[in-house]
């Protein structure tokens, strides 16, 4: 969610570059901001073809990173402020101005976070809040992230490098939590591209925090080493949380995995309930 940009309450794709200290944009995301496209790529491929100048020199200030996504890290066309503002030469659009003035707060906004990294933690829960989200579930989220960022640290200080590898893990744990893969856990509650955990409900966050919290507390005392050790522990710190589970499922009759989202509910909807 760090990762994730607002601008005018639309969502850009975002990811920090240490090599030269700057963010770099997910250029799709900026053209759908910018032009309301409904194909994005297409808009792009037309924009080269009448800006040969853009086009010549593409490759210099666009490059292809990768970027979380909500089916793990993809790679994706990205440029940083300037390469932006060269693109946005060639978009005539009115929203253009302002957008050059929140890439400057973009950035200012980055370097206060690198001097104090709770900044960061609270532009997150100010983000969810926009979106619509209860505090108490917020504070769950939170706490979620904080729990998988302390288990993927475990895992890359112990041989765990690809990203396949980390997606693989994360399966196994979540398989073992619910009996589902991330992918078929989608399924189940419609998403595409959204991220699963940002839909999940109270129980399911907790529980998803139970099998990664078992997962880092078995990886601290075994220290497992490479992928194939680590899958191991993956299997067994989910199990510990999908035991439990299946015990108060026995209890309550009821089932933990849940068709319910959080995604908008669509205008048809809306006018009909109203």
């Amino acid at each position: 969610m760090s990762n994730i940009k607002l601008f005018e309450n639309k969502q850009i794709r975002s990811v920090w570059n240490e090599t030269d200290q700057k963010w770099y944009f997910v250029i799709e995301d900026v053209i759908l901001v910018l032009t309301d496209s409904k194909d994005p790529k297409q808009y792009i491929k037309r924009m080269r073809q009448r800006d040969a100048e853009l086009a010549n020199g593409w490759v210099q200030f666009v490059p292809t990173l990768w970027v979380e996504t909500s089916g793990g890290k993809q790679k994706m066309s990205c440029a940083n402020a300037k390469g932006l503002l060269r693109i946005i030469q060639s978009i005539p659009s009115p929203k253009a101005e302002p957008f050059k003035q929140w890439l400057a707060q973009v950035g200012s906004d980055r370097l206060d976070e690198i001097e104090n990294p709770e900044l960061a933690i609270q532009r997150t829960r100010e983000l969810y809040k926009l979106k619509g989200y209860p505090d108490d579930w917020i504070e769950k989220r939170m706490r979620s992230i904080a729990i998988r960022e302390e288990l993927t640290e475990e895992w890359k200080n112990r041989g765990v490098k690809e990203q396949i590898e980390y997606a693989i893990l994360t399966a196994e744990i979540s398989k073992a939590t619910f009996g589902l893969t991330p992918a078929e856990y989608k399924k189940v509650k419609s998403l595409k591209n959204q991220n699963l955990r940002d839909h999940m409900t109270d129980l399911e966050l907790i529980f998803s925090m139970l099998g990664e919290a078992s997962t880092t507390a078995i990886v601290k005392t075994k220290n497992p080493k490479g992928f194939k050790e680590n899958e191991v522990v993956a299997k067994q710190g989910g199990k510990i949380a999908g035991d439990a589970r299946i015990a108060l499922e026995l209890k309550t009759g009821e089932k933990v995995v849940s068709t319910k989202n959080y995604l908008p509910e669509p205008k048809k909807n809306k006018k009909l309930n109203e």
